[in-house]
């Protein structure tokens, strides 16, 4: 049964800041499109994308949306602070999703080998976005302490895929990300305040529910939104501000309303030949290691010879098993590394720079850039953690955690983040 519209403004409501069901029920404006139904007939949420949204996010406004904290531009490709191309330090941002564990670990060590360095001496660095179900949190802490980023990717990364998009409740994503986020402060000794985005699995964006929980959490940014392709491609933004591009296809349902403050690290796609693929993974799988590496190049010079926007190349480390792959990027990583103004940073790093546009003559003593780390005692990784042998009452079977911290009674899960009952 399809749902009916809402009258909205049609609705003789006597209060101006009220609107109406389909059938002329008079309810706040904010109640509409805000993911829980109020009308009898759901007729408050029914109509929801952001040319229906009656609390619809409005367009970009350069006059109030100013740095550091608001960033917008009418198709997403002007360059922060008005900064000519060539003062922009291009910047690369490599993020790996999923559990990290010892499938993957020798390849972040083999990519992370500490002779891969930035121009001001310190060394490449990536964000990990972390999912819970074999995720061995001693190897997580020791990434974080080596300075890359760790980000959340839900605990239980469910099926099906649509349910993140249209099923899952404001609850639900409590759960799952800030349940997560829990996990990874608890059993990888993660600083909270360090732990700042997220990506949503299959990148099946949930609407205003999933930048609700962002927003009430304090998460700052979300990097899951993918653009249709572009030339040049587009900068990140702040969700003050409709977004600006199209949201693609039927698979992503982006949020209508606006959410001041919380950035969008949003995913350029890539040219391959005759396709764009959003996840390096996810680009033609008959290609040599020759197309992979011209793929790689061709895509750096579409940002470094446009506005220089961070270019993004996002992996699923299964990618890597193709030994041919794997050549064709570590000859693309150390090729670009020759380059005087290329950098590799983190998600967080690279919205520090956007927040205060360094121009590249000085960006060698940019702080957010720089690699001094201090971690308390507390927090710094443990020669050898405990392997914690764990039955959970969800999966049914035993599983292993790894971690510096107690071993909890149980399998850690949702509504359970600490493993006690």
């Amino acid at each position: 049964s399809t749902v009916p519209r809402p009258l909205l403004n049609r609705a003789n409501c006597t209060k101006r800041t009220q609107l109406g069901c389909a059938d002329g029920t008079c309810l706040p404006q904010e109640y509409f499109c805000d993911g829980a139904v109020d009308c009898t007939d759901g007729s408050d949420e029914g109509y929801c994308d952001s040319h229906q949204d009656p609390n619809a996010a409005t367009p970009c406004n350069t006059t109030t949306c100013q740095l550091p904290n608001c960033f917008c531009s009418n198709d997403g490709t002007v360059i922060p602070g008005k900064l000519h191309p060539i003062e922009v330090p291009q910047m690369i941002i490599l993020t790996f999703d999923d559990a990290i564990n010892y499938e993957n670990w020798d390849l972040y060590q083999r990519l992370f080998n500490n002779n891969r360095r930035n121009p001001n001496g310190c060394p490449i660095k990536a964000t990990f976005f972390v999912s819970h179900q074999f995720n061995n949190y001693y190897q997580t802490q020791r990434l974080w302490n080596d300075g890359h980023e760790i980000a959340v990717h839900s605990i239980t990364h469910r099926g099906p895929e649509d349910w993140w998009s249209y099923n899952a409740t404001i609850e639900e994503w409590f759960d799952e990300m800030i349940g997560q986020a829990n996990i990874l402060n608890r059993f990888a000794k993660i600083k909270m305040e360090d732990i700042r985005g997220l990506r949503v699995p299959f990148l099946r964006v949930g609407w205003n529910r999933q930048f609700l929980m962002m927003k009430e959490f304090g998460f700052m940014y979300d990097s899951s939104i993918v653009a249709p392709f572009s030339n040049p491609p587009l900068w990140p933004y702040t969700l003050d501000h409709k977004i600006p591009h199209i949201c693609m296809g039927s698979n992503q349902n982006c949020p209508s309303r606006g959410y001041p403050g919380i950035w969008e690290i949003v995913m350029n796609q890539l040219s391959a030949h005759d396709y764009t693929c959003a996840m390096v993974d996810s680009c033609p799988t008959n290609f040599s290691g020759e197309d992979t590496y011209r793929m790689l190049i061709y895509n750096f010079k579409r940002h470094y010879l446009s506005n220089r926007a961070p270019y993004g190349l996002y992996f699923h480390s299964t990618w890597f098993k193709n030994t041919e792959y794997l050549i064709a990027f570590e000859k693309f990583l150390d090729e670009i590394l020759k380059q005087p103004n290329v950098w590799f940073v983190t998600n967080w790093q690279a919205i520090e720079w956007i927040r205060r546009p360094t121009p590249i003559n000085h960006v060698y003593n940019f702080a957010p850039w720089d690699c001094k780390k201090y971690f308390t005692p507390a927090e710094r990784v443990c020669t050898l953690p405990n392997a914690c042998k764990l039955s959970s009452r969800v999966l049914q079977q035993e599983r292993y955690l790894y971690t510096c911290a107690q071993c909890p009674k149980t399998y850690p899960w949702i509504r359970n983040e600490f493993g006690l009952n």
